[in-house]
């Protein structure tokens, strides 16, 4: 979906293809058939925004068969769908019965990362609709905070100064400007946006910047604005967003609110669940490991890295961070000119969820994401941006 934000510029959004598993080409073009282009007739365009998210063997299958590259972009205009951007942070393993730490593995100190990476742009330059020049991709923010020494921190680095001159030959070579953005996660070396100011201004290229999810920035309780305005003082770009919600629990310390929580302690992915204190942030790498004892203090407001359905928060005593993601938006696009022009719906947890709140066929999932898409639209429109055909 394109957008004409007031100065004139199109702001594109689109939903991540990763709510979909899928490991191999083959896959993709199955979720292309069966999932993406079923929600683009929910929403009636003619035209539909998707994020792609393609693991290693599916990125391998198409930087090394420029058949198969040519024959994926002929599907994509075939279903009317067109990709400017791509979550790059799961390599592989997304749809397993459990994810959790495996997901930041391999991490920047791992020359795999930088060959994916790289692919991934190479991909990424081919597919852009013929009217885009400018693609974004999403990545791992560094490592997981336990996998990196010093030593590997630099290696981290070094490797996205490699990444950036990478980047330039390709423009050179296709015209195509793609952009990095680390997405700052809670646990990780980079876990808010304030973490990701000195590696990226240590890299100091254009090409490399950061990518704000709101359920991540939420999570950690950063202040959208701030955050936003941090970023900008130190020209840190904010090559893309994920709009997304984090599950809330206003009062933590009542039992019927633990009873709540505990039905989203499920085995798949990993829960980063925060609260403020008086002496800063604190937080436990699960849900269950923040129920199960006194690990953390339940006096504030508790949130859960759980990507909730934009459209339908939790039911009381819970409820989502979507404010934020407005705040945020707000920030993003709502002033005299976007700060980011690559805006995608990420909620890859509607199996997550808890039985009762899980679709039950793929119709239900595609009603869903049509949803989700509505309400990002209706925002959008609100400030000011119009609709596109």
């Amino acid at each position: 979906m394109r957008f004409r934000h007031p100065d004139g510029s199109t702001v594109h959004l689109a939903y991540c293809t990763n709510v979909h598993p899928a490991e191999t080409l083959d896959g993709v073009l199955a979720q292309l058939r069966d999932h993406c282009e079923p929600v683009r007739r929910r929403l009636g365009r003619d035209r539909l925004g998707i994020g792609l998210w393609l693991a290693r063997d599916a990125a391998r299958a198409l930087v090394t068969d420029p058949a198969a590259l040519r024959g994926l972009r002929t599907e994509l205009d075939r279903r009317g769908l067109e990709v400017v951007t791509l979550n790059g942070f799961p390599y592989e393993g997304f749809g397993a019965e459990e994810v959790k730490y495996r997901v930041y593995r391999p991490d920047w100190a791992d020359p795999e990362r930088l060959d994916h990476t790289t692919a991934l742009a190479r991909v990424l330059a081919q597919l852009l609709p013929d009217d885009v020049t400018e693609g974004s991709i999403s990545t791992l923010p560094l490592a997981w905070r336990t996998a990196c020494d010093d030593g590997r921190a630099a290696t981290a680095h070094a490797a996205l100064t490699t990444l950036a001159e990478r980047l330039d030959a390709l423009a050179e070579t296709t015209g195509r400007s793609i952009r990095i953005g680390l997405e700052p996660e809670p646990g990780c070396v980079v876990e808010t946006t304030h973490d990701a100011l000195a590696p990226l201004t240590a890299v100091g290229h254009p090409r490399i910047g950061v990518c704000v999810d709101t359920c991540h920035l939420a999570t950690s309780f950063e202040d959208p604005d701030t955050a936003l305005d941090a970023l900008a003082r130190a020209g840190v770009p904010v090559v893309k967003s994920q709009l997304s919600a984090a599950l809330h629990a206003e009062h933590p310390h009542l039992p019927e609110v633990r009873t709540a929580l505990a039905a989203f302690d499920e085995p798949r992915f990993l829960h980063q669940t925060r609260t403020r204190t008086s002496a800063g942030l604190r937080g436990t790498d699960d849900l269950g490991e923040a129920l199960g004892g006194d690990v953390l203090p339940d006096g504030s407001p508790w949130r859960a890295h759980f990507h909730v359905p934009l459209h339908a928060a939790p039911a009381a005593p819970l409820t989502s961070t979507l404010p934020v993601l407005k705040a945020a938006l707000a920030g993003l696009v709502g002033g005299p000119c976007p700060l980011t022009r690559h805006l995608e719906v990420e909620t890859y947890t509607w199996q997550a969820l808890p039985p009762e709140l899980r679709p039950r066929a793929r119709a239900q999932l595609a009603d869903g994401i049509a949803a989700e898409l509505t309400l990002a639209r209706d925002l959008l429109t609100d400030l000011g941006l119009k609709e596109l055909p």
